[in-house]
């Protein structure tokens, strides 16, 4: 576990060794200055000039957040954080901005930013604002890992096994399944024991739970395709 103090005397802890801190703005001289900020508070910082740049780098599975400044040439921040939104799911962003009026930071919040911060700011406001994000970061990223390895288990099922879990799911008892799938009892309780194994469920609520999860993230999927 890493601490960084600062001249403030508060101190921010990091738990991870490998989280990123992007920074978009367009002033040279203030890109140098967040920098040489999120350094102190034992952090990497990768900056860029514009959207398009910071676009052009590739994303990774790593913790990460971005400080984001509203005026920008051509793609201003508000529209790159519609963009992140759509490309780069379970990015915070916080808002960094020397002309901000309230529509913006309104826009900027509903947005889903964590913070909206005006120049000139408190380094020190500002790195709690990190700390927040990339521990937000870090509990996505970890919800993602964990929705992909039931993805995965999930999709290890026979169709058997998945119209057992469907029936288990709503509560059926082994006797009443075997009436609706037409099998003999004793074959559910080996089709069940074998579902049960795949998906890694100790227990039919944490299956049921599972499956919620499923069909939570299923219908989030098919919304975003349809909007």
């Amino acid at each position: 576990m890493h601490t960084a103090p600062l001249s403030s005397g508060a101190s921010f802890q990091r738990s991870d060794p490998e989280p990123i801190v992007f920074v978009v703005d367009d002033d040279a001289a203030v890109r140098e200055s967040l920098d040489l900020l999120i350094a102190s508070a034992g952090w990497r910082s990768h900056t860029f000039a514009s959207a398009e740049d910071f676009l052009s780098h590739p994303s990774a599975p790593i913790p990460s957040c971005l400080v984001l400044d509203i005026s920008l040439p051509a793609l201003n921040g508000l529209e790159l954080q519609e963009r992140v939104a759509e490309e780069r799911i379970g990015m915070p962003i916080i808002f960094v901005t020397g002309h901000a009026d309230v529509p913006m930071a309104v826009r900027a919040m509903k947005g889903g930013a964590v913070e909206f911060l005006t120049k000139p700011f408190r380094g020190e406001a500002l790195l709690v604002a990190i700390a927040n994000a990339l521990d937000r970061s870090r509990s996505a990223l970890c919800r993602d890992a964990e929705l992909r390895t039931l993805r995965q288990c999930h999709a290890s099922l026979t169709s058997r096994e998945l119209a057992v879990m469907e029936l288990v799911v709503a509560g059926r008892l082994n006797k009443q399944i075997a009436g609706a799938l037409g099998i003999s009892e004793i074959t559910v309780k080996a089709h069940r024991g074998k579902m049960m194994r795949k998906m890694r469920a100790r227990s039919v609520p944490e299956l049921v739970n599972m499956a919620r999860r499923l069909r939570a993230a299923s219908s989030l999927r098919l919304s975003l395709i349809n909007t």
